[in-house]
């Protein structure tokens, strides 16, 4: 049955204000519906509710509805995803497993059914699930995506994780979100930046393939090894998405890496007319004054001001901190499940928790969250508030947008990179090997150097040791990578992001 005339016009006018960012009008929006129109708006409430972290008010509008029609293959397909997000992965698996029993074969379901699964560590399962998902639509690329990481997290090569997304370009050889998923494991498996490009533009070719995103892909590409190529691809991709933010962005970057900095400051400029700037516009723009000999205008190469280093507070429970360390290191090493660092990341030679850090029911984890809750608010009264784009949004308060660990192996590190949905980041240090001592600042947290070339040579602005303890906040607009390391020994760190509250 369609929804009445009345429940489709509030449904508009919510959907409208919450395209605006505006999730507070859209949900008082549909709070004011009358009595016969509530049922028709409860499912974009739902969303709304989640889109706001208001997970539990969510959950209980999709509980209701899978308790009111337990048959529905679309109530309990909305309540496993609900359930995946937040972590609830016995949950989120028992009702996507109702969904496929009440006849849903969806690949959506499919896919909710295989990152449960994954969270659970049934991983077996998982690629199976995901198996059933691109089966039935070879071209879902988030499914083909997730698959191949799956496949190389779990310790398969390079052609290994390649295969099931090489088989799906058999039947669609053109398609955009494919090739680019193909360039991402290309990327992050190992495979010359060269030989990677050489394949991406040759399958487009064949495939007669005019998409901005497969530009984009390949200009990352070419950025290792031309950034005049990179440059041409990011001119293309301008072209076919003149209105996105990315090819953009990409092209102020190739310009950079090929010498033409004032070109990319010309975009920089235009790019920072937002009202909440992106956060690797920041981070180039602070590149671009640099490569001018000149301080950034936005203050964003402020160290001292910027970088605040703390010691975690000893979480209630524990004698000292050293003895929660302790606990906190075997309790983090349970939750790492893979052999590979993640595809599409900056992790090089190690692993990542799979499961945002805040949804493990975990009571050594859970007083994690104490240990930096004071560190955070000192840094932010040290802060201050001013004019920069840092403190500018800096309201005295905070909360958590992701939190995981990383082990990194011997020989491992972090490419320079930044946090795109972050406003502060960190780098918190559990278990450090002994190289860190050796004086040669292997292991170390580099700040502000870029990771692609420039015409001169960067380097980074800031160090900061590692020791068991120490919680190290920046923003995230700034360039921040590890330095690599020997030896026989791992380090175990734990990262978040916070926004202002």
């Amino acid at each position: 049955m369609s929804a009445s005339p009345a429940v489709q016009m509030r449904l508009q006018r919510a959907k409208a204000l919450a395209q605006q960012g505006d999730l507070l009008g859209a949900l008082a929006e549909l709070e004011q519906a009358p009595p016969a129109e509530r049922a028709g708006v409860l499912s974009f409430r739902a969303d709304l509710l989640k889109a706001m972290e208001r997970f539990e008010d969510a959950l209980t509008i999709r509980r209701a509805q899978a308790a009111a029609a337990p048959q529905s293959v679309f109530a309990q397909h909305n309540l496993a995803a609900l359930l995946g997000d937040m972590g609830r992965n016995v949950e989120a698996t028992e009702a996507a497993e109702r969904a496929l029993a009440n006849g849903g074969d969806a690949p959506e379901t499919w896919l909710v059914l295989a990152r449960a699964l994954s969270g659970c560590a049934r991983h077996e399962a998982a690629e199976a699930a995901y198996r059933q998902a691109v089966r039935r639509r070879p071209t879902y690329g988030d499914a083909m995506r997730e698959l191949a990481q799956l496949i190389w997290m779990r310790g398969g090569d390079l052609d290994a994780a390649m295969a099931p997304v090489l088989e799906s370009l058999k039947s669609a050889p053109g398609d955009p979100d494919l090739l680019t998923c193909l360039s991402v494991v290309l990327m992050y498996g190992g495979a010359d930046p060269r030989d990677a490009w050489a394949e991406l533009t040759q399958r487009a070719r064949e495939g007669g393939t005019r998409a901005a995103t497969v530009e984009l892909a390949a200009g990352q590409l070419a950025l290792a090894f031309d950034p005049a190529l990179a440059t041409d691809h990011a001119r293309a991709a301008t072209e076919l998405a003149p209105n996105t933010l990315d090819p953009w962005v990409n092209l102020a970057e190739a310009l950079i890496a090929s010498g033409d900095v004032e070109g990319a400051r010309d975009i920089l400029r235009e790019l920072l007319r937002a009202p909440t700037p992106d956060q690797k516009v920041l981070a180039l723009h602070a590149t671009a004054s640099r490569l001018a000999g000149q301080a950034d205008a936005l203050g964003l190469d402020d160290m001292d001001g910027l970088v605040g280093t703390y010691v975690l507070d000893t979480p209630p429970g524990w004698p000292d901190l050293t003895t929660y360390l302790a606990d906190l290191r075997k309790a983090l090493l349970a939750q790492h499940a893979y052999d590979n660092h993640p595809l599409g990341q900056s992790l090089r030679h190690g692993a990542q928790t799979p499961v945002d850090l805040r949804l493990v029911d975990d009571p050594v984890i859970r007083a994690f969250f104490f240990a930096i809750d004071g560190p955070i608010r000192r840094q932010l009264a040290r802060l201050g508030r001013g004019d920069d784009p840092v403190r500018a949004r800096n309201s005295g308060d905070y909360r958590l947008n992701g939190c995981w660990s990383v082990r990194l192996a011997p020989g491992g590190f972090h490419e320079p990179h930044i946090h795109p949905k972050g406003w502060y980041s960190s780098a918190c240090y559990i278990d450090v090997p002994p190289v860190v001592e050796a004086g040669g600042r292997e292991g170390w947290l580099a700040l502000g150097q870029p990771p692609f070339p420039t015409p001169r040579p960067l380097a980074p602005l800031r160090y900061e040791k590692p020791e068991p303890g120490k919680l190290v906040l920046f923003p995230s607009c700034l360039w921040h990578g590890t330095v690599p390391f020997t030896g026989d020994q791992p380090r175990l760190s734990v990262a978040f992001d916070i926004l202002p509250a």
